[in-house]
C-alpha cells in the first residue's frame, strides 16, 4: 500500500464525515438555533448565557458561509486530483486545526464564570482534539508530499 493512497483515504473518509456533521450540526442551527439545541449539537442560553449562544452562533454562521463550502469543494478537488485541490485542501486543513483550538480555549476560559454551565464539556475535550489532530496530520501529509 503506498503512502499516497493511505493519505488520500485518511483525508477523504474523515473529511466527508466532518462535512456531513457540519451541515447537520452547524449549518442547520443558522436557520434556527433551537434546532441545534434540540439535536444536542448546540448549547441553550440558560446554560451558557446569551453571550455563549452568540459565540456558538458565530461559529455556525462562519461554518455555513466559509468553512463547510470550502471543505466540500476541497475534498471534491482532492478526490479528482484537480490542480489547486491540494492547495485549497491545505488551507481548509489549517482552519480545521485552528477552530477547535479556539473553541477549546474559549470553553476553558469560560469555565466557572457566572451563568456558564456547559454540561457536556467533556465531549468537547474528546471530539475537538480528534478533529484538530486529523487536520494537523492531514496538513503535514499534504505538505510532505508536496516537497
Amino acid at each position: 500500500m503506498s503512502g499516497t493512497w493511505l493519505l488520500y483515504w485518511f483525508i477523504q473518509i474523515p473529511g466527508w464525515f466532518l462535512f456531513v456533521y457540519l451541515v447537520i450540526a452547524q449549518c442547520l442551527p443558522v436557520v434556527d438555533y433551537s434546532i441545534g439545541v434540540r439535536m444536542g449539537t448546540q448549547e441553550p442560553a440558560e446554560r451558557v448565557t446569551e453571550v455563549g449562544v452568540a459565540f456558538f452562533k458565530g461559529f455556525c454562521g462562519a461554518d455555513l458561509v466559509i468553512y463547510a463550502p470550502l471543505l466540500g469543494i476541497a475534498l471534491i478537488l482532492h478526490a479528482l486530483g484537480a490542480d489547486g485541490g491540494n492547495l485549497l485542501l491545505a488551507a481548509v486543513l489549517g482552519m480545521t486545526v485552528y477552530w477547535p483550538i479556539v473553541c477549546l480555549w474559549s470553553v476553558a476560559a469560560a469555565r466557572g464564570k457566572e451563568n456558564w454551565d456547559l454540561p457536556k464539556e467533556h465531549q468537547y475535550w474528546i471530539v475537538l482534539p480528534v478533529i484538530a489532530l486529523w487536520g494537523a496530520v492531514s496538513f503535514v501529509g499534504l505538505f510532505l508530499r508536496a516537497i
